[in-house]
């Protein structure tokens, strides 16, 4: 089967998803979780982006950041990938490939899917029946939301900064559009509206994909 074609915009918003090899667990313990947040944090400083929402499961992690001429997408996601690797490989003897071939980016529309796609990643735990509430679960970004935790990787979503006038009507706000049923193309090249999606295939000569939105509920990942 012919590898899917990836695009790499200069800047803007995308969805950053990297998998373990054949769904293998790529974090073990809480230690793993830790050393994949400080290596975000040091490579951030030489490729610069602003992050607002993530989730590290087990086996897989979501990264909605915004990138920008200084961040060189391809550059980052090699040496985050290839660095946490090796911490894997020297602490568990780990032999064989590693990542699932390719980090997988998708090409979002700010106004409004930033704060969908945010919340997709935010309930993979949910999904996965981890955690009841998604705040409940450590990994994610949804505790800063939620839970006012300091997080000096996240930069706070502009669509959740427009849910309320202040920081309890934002996070009431935001609760109940955790809650909300809807689905996301996560097959796609671009995430957005029809509009947007229209001029992206029109940029990057490549036909967005229709063929999967989002995942059943209750499915494990």
């Amino acid at each position: 089967m012919p590898r899917r074609a990836r695009i790499i915009p200069e800047c803007g918003i995308v969805h950053i998803i990297s998998r373990g090899n054949n769904k293998q667990n790529v974090f073990r313990d809480e230690l793993d979780f830790s050393i994949y947040f400080e290596k975000l944090r040091k490579y951030r400083v030489k490729y610069p982006f602003k992050l607002y929402h993530y989730c590290l499961m087990k086996n897989h992690v979501h990264l909605l950041m915004e990138i920008n001429g200084k961040t060189d997408l391809s550059s980052l996601m090699k040496v985050l990938n290839q660095s946490y690797m090796y911490h894997y490989r020297n602490r568990y003897g780990y032999i064989g490939h590693f990542w699932q071939d390719r980090f997988k980016s998708l090409i979002v529309q700010d106004e409004g899917y930033l704060l969908r796609c945010g919340r997709y990643i935010e309930l993979n735990p949910v999904t996965a029946d981890i955690v009841t509430n998604p705040e409940d679960y450590p990994w994610s970004s949804c505790r800063v939301y939620l839970k006012s935790e300091k997080d000096s990787l996240i930069e706070l979503d502009p669509m959740y900064l427009d849910l309320g006038s202040n920081e309890i009507e934002r996070q009431r706000n935001y609760r109940k559009y955790l809650k909300e049923d809807e689905q996301l193309n996560l097959n796609a090249y671009f995430v957005g509206g029809e509009k947007f999606v229209k001029e992206m295939e029109e940029k990057y000569k490549i036909k967005n994909l229709h063929n999967k939105k989002g995942r059943p509920k209750n499915v494990k990942k």
